[in-house]
């Protein structure tokens, strides 16, 4: 399949208008909620052309707060409407004592975590009547109460619960270089059989203090580092879709075409030296 690309709401027209030729398109299940409106009638026009997944920020699988059957509810309604062929999630939280922060805050990788999340993963799973993917978040700080690493942690979380991992390379380049870590053998480590998805974008590089800090703003296109650790991916996890992701000054529909299409030749490159 070829690339996909983050579905946002300025290239909905463009793309129902050229029919542009990318693989796939995934929109963020929340701006879709609506029953009635242009946004959701878009996405039905868009899906008779291009295959659709669904992905998620807003359930805070993380959080210790109870699960927000509003948002469930909501988000299987959407499921059920779009018939998605991928419904993902980020292992993260973002609700603390029920105040909504706009950020995918990072977890413990503790085996008390673990219970939790995959208890959360099946509650979901239960409505949904399918399974889900579970995305490796960016994060800018590390707990004391660590107890694996976090390639150990996604794995029982995902393997415990039934669901998928959604392997976002550029999180794992911006984790590996901001607390020193092995981004190849991360990759090398994650068991094959769990990942349904790879996601590739840009990131920002800030400077404190005299020190490099990068931040996941999916910006701009994959740098050379990532697209090599790509590279690792697309041969270790043969078949996983993948998406590129443009969020931050988000550019003309072409341009994300034209990196989409980059990333095509990026494994086509793979495939002739593999025969």
């Amino acid at each position: 399949m070829q690339t996909g690309i983050g579905l946002r709401a300025l290239h909905h027209e463009s793309l129902l208008e050229s029919r542009a030729a990318v693989g796939w398109l995934e929109a963020h299940s929340e701006n879709y909620f609506a029953e009635g409106g242009s946004q959701p009638a878009a996405l039905e026009r868009l899906r008779a052309h291009y295959p659709i997944a669904l992905h998620g920020v807003g359930l805070s699988l993380g959080s210790v707060d109870p699960l927000s059957l509003h948002h469930l509810t909501q988000l299987a309604r959407v499921v059920e409407r779009f018939e998605p062929v991928l419904v993902s999630e980020h292992l993260a939280f973002g609700a603390v004592a029920g105040v909504h922060y706009n950020d995918l805050l990072p977890l413990p990788y503790t085996r008390e975590c673990v219970d939790h999340l995959v208890a959360r993963i099946g509650q979901v799973q239960d409505r949904l009547q399918r399974p889900i993917l579970v995305e490796n978040a960016s994060c800018y700080l590390r707990y004391r109460a660590d107890e694996m690493t976090e390639v150990e942690f996604i794995t029982a979380v995902a393997r415990r619960a039934g669901c998928g991992v959604l392997l976002d390379v550029n999180n794992i380049y911006v984790n590996a270089r901001n607390h020193g870590l092995d981004a190849q053998a991360y990759i090398a480590s994650m068991p094959v059989g769990l990942v349904g998805e790879i996601h590739l974008a840009g990131h920002s590089v800030n400077v404190h203090e005299g020190h490099e800090i990068l931040i996941d703003t999916h910006i701009g296109a994959p740098c050379p580092a990532v697209l090599a650790l790509y590279v690792q991916a697309v041969q270790r996890f043969a078949g996983a879709p993948t998406l590129f992701e443009w969020d931050t000054d988000v550019p003309l529909l072409e341009t994300l075409v034209a990196e989409a299409h980059r990333i095509d030749r990026v494994r086509e490159t793979l495939d002739v030296h593999a025969r």
